[in-house]
């Protein structure tokens, strides 16, 4: 008997909640992995004693983790049959989460797109829940799943949630350390571009062991014999998710040095894959800077991704536009991730 997991398209409601069955306490090993992997320079996510200092608890944990992990424990139920993820939407961080603490996932189905050519979209909501309850991650995306008839599409309104930016301790009027943290801080304003100058070379092992870390079990990400016929790279293809972390990564040290918390993400996508061997760069575009009483900004800015050339080469080929806005002699084949990340900062 074989038995095969994941869903086409036919098998979704929209409307239908999905409780995935993953349940993970994030440990230190955990924890000690992605750090290895992921270049953090924001104190928050890297320093006890910071972390305390702004009223947390403890060192909470990076939102880019968290991020992935409700991401990967979705697979199972939403997009192991997928071919391809399309969009980030509305990411956020309501609360902190902290070493120790069990997460669990569920997603709520908005949207089943009409199949064509044996394929279409699906819209679903995703929360990642501390195990009593805190809500630590939600987000919508899209994906490219495989159907195997026609399907009629079919659309569900999101229920309205309250509108939290931020962690409750930090929602208030903060006082800023008297002990300098962090990385020097730029003083960014809207329309300024940062090329980060740093590269990253995805190695072989590594994208696997991590994407099984955070429970993603798509065999387009690890099985190579599946990946020979099922995979349009002919070979295992990194998951996006990792993708958007390491761009992050490149970055963090010039825009999320002196960061408190990362608000969000949104108008996210993934233009092109990644494979092993891809080495990566970032550059980044300030879209706005809102000042806030308290002395805080919240900073939003366009990152984007590029493989196997630094992101100088295409400065002058509309980098920062969308790719699917552009015609196609236009696009830029080589750009890997391109996403609104919103963060406060001093």
């Amino acid at each position: 008997m074989i038995l095969e997991h994941g869903r086409l398209l036919d098998d979704f409601t929209p409307g239908e909640r999905i409780a995935h069955p993953w349940e993970v306490t994030v440990d230190a090993g955990m924890l000690g992995l992605f750090q290895a992997s992921f270049l953090e320079a924001t104190p928050t996510y890297a320093s006890e004693l910071y972390a305390r200092e702004l009223g947390f608890r403890a060192r909470p944990v990076p939102p880019t983790l968290l991020l992935n992990l409700a991401l990967s424990m979705s697979v199972h139920d939403v997009s192991e049959r997928a071919v391809a993820h399309l969009a980030y939407i509305d990411v956020r961080f309501p609360e902190a989460c902290y070493l120790g603490d069990t997460v669990v996932a569920a997603s709520t189905v908005l949207g089943v797109g009409e199949s064509r050519e044996g394929r279409g979209v699906l819209h679903v909501a995703t929360e990642l829940h501390v195990l009593d309850g805190a809500l630590v991650c939600s987000f919508e995306r899209k994906v490219l799943v495989r159907a195997r008839g026609a399907v009629t599409p079919k659309l569900v309104a999101r229920p309205a949630e309250p509108d939290r930016l931020l962690p409750s301790n930090l929602r208030g009027s903060l006082t800023k350390p008297k002990r300098a943290h962090g990385f020097a801080r730029l003083s960014l304003a809207s329309g300024d571009v940062l090329v980060h100058a740093a590269g990253r070379t995805v190695t072989e092992a590594e994208h696997v062991m991590l994407a099984w870390l955070t429970r993603n079990t798509h065999p387009l990400h690890s099985d190579e014999v599946y990946c020979r016929n099922g995979s349009f790279m002919k070979t295992r293809v990194v998951y996006g998710g990792l993708v958007l972390g390491w761009t992050l990564a490149l970055a963090s040290r010039d825009v999320a040095g002196p960061a408190i918390w990362d608000v969000g993400f949104d108008r996210g996508a993934h233009p092109a894959p990644v494979v092993a061997g891809d080495t990566l760069y970032a550059a980044t575009r300030v879209s706005s800077v809102e000042p806030r009483p308290d002395g805080t900004r919240l900073v939003t800015m366009r990152l984007v991704g590029v493989k196997n050339h630094p992101a100088t080469a295409f400065l002058e080929r509309d980098l920062f536009a969308p790719e699917k806005d552009k015609p196609e002699g236009a696009r830029i084949l080589d750009k890997v991730v391109e996403i609104d990340r919103t963060i406060l900062t001093w």
